[in-house]
């Protein structure tokens, strides 16, 4: 079977090293390098970083809607292309130019949370499960005939950086299990129910924005969903202060205190009301200082009963 992969970041190593293992493969795509760190200077994505060290060839093209790269698809002469976490949407001439199209490894349950964040906005939207969906690419965003689900727990405290390692291996076990059998045409293929389909947008700093008037339930998966990128933040006296790790407190209310409001910062715990309930702040940090446990936190004096967070 010969295949062509495309993918960029880590999550999609998995499937890499996993297609390597049971197919040749001719050819790996993924996004050009790009500046990093406080240098800029270029880093590779980590597709590359493995391609290069499994000795296969890899190619990061700036523009997918070429002709150029329209007919080095075609040269290649592949059976299939499998495409997870590449991050650019393929043209058809892409799609069709392997003997079985292209195959897609999506990060959740399709039809719900198609899109290029279905990872977070799982998280976020409070799920218990999701899983990795193999399907038929066709033009759409997500929008083709699945031929497998392999499902996955979310537990009530895994962050959105834990359940891409865990989603990562899932979408390996699948290359292995099920990517041969679509390719010979042994498994079905089952069109999505387009009416039960969900959105997971792509995400935008904003999108990190704490919104103290939700419970504590949801403001808690919040920020386990928008970690590492973009992470959840709220402000002190319009100044940044990145939540990084909390945990539900009470389902009950503070004391009637209006929400974003310290009601505790003792020497260890430090518990901010929300819109029903309240959460405990594990680990945050101020804008121009480094990350702090909570009892850090209050001993700088960066968060003191009766501060009102988000204001």
């Amino acid at each position: 079977m010969r295949a062509l992969f495309f993918g960029t970041p880590a999550i999609a190593v998995p499937s890499l090293e996993a297609l390597a293992s049971i197919a040749d493969v001719v050819g790996v795509v993924c996004q050009p390098d790009r500046p990093a760190g406080r240098g800029l200077e270029l880093k590779a994505p980590p597709v590359k970083v493995k391609a290069l060290e499994l000795g296969l060839p890899v190619v990061q093209p700036e523009k997918v809607r070429t002709p150029e790269f329209a007919a080095w698809v075609a040269d290649a002469r592949a059976d299939v292309a499998l495409v997870i976490a590449y991050g650019r949407i393929l043209p058809k001439a892409v799609l069709e130019a392997p003997r079985r199209g292209c195959m897609n490894l999506h990060a959740s349950i399709l039809p719900r949370y198609r899109g290029a964040a279905p990872i977070t906005w799982a998280i976020v939207g409070g799920e218990a499960e999701t899983g990795i969906s193999l399907m038929q690419m066709d033009e759409g965003m997500d929008t083709g005939p699945v031929y497998a689900v392999h499902r996955a727990p979310i537990g009530p405290d895994t962050t959105a950086d834990e359940l891409a390692i865990d989603l990562g291996a899932l979408a390996a076990r699948v290359v292995r299990e099920d990517l041969r059998r679509a390719v010979d045409g042994a498994l079905a293929l089952a069109p999505q129910d387009h009416e039960a389909a969900t959105h997971a947008a792509l995400l935008k700093k904003e999108d990190g924005r704490i919104r103290w008037e939700r419970s504590a339930r949801q403001i808690h998966d919040h920020i386990r969903g928008m970690t590492s990128w973009p992470g959840a933040f709220t402000t002190i006296d319009g100044k940044a202060l990145k939540v990084l790790a909390a945990r539900v407190e009470s389902e009950a209310d503070q004391a009637g205190a209006p929400p974003g409001t310290v009601v505790m910062a003792g020497r260890s715990v430090v518990i901010v009301a929300c819109g029903a309930g309240a959460i405990q702040i594990l680990r945050a940090q101020a804008e121009g200082r480094k990350p702090l446990a909570a009892a850090d936190l209050v001993a700088g004096r960066t968060l003191q009963t009766g501060m009102v967070l988000g204001r």
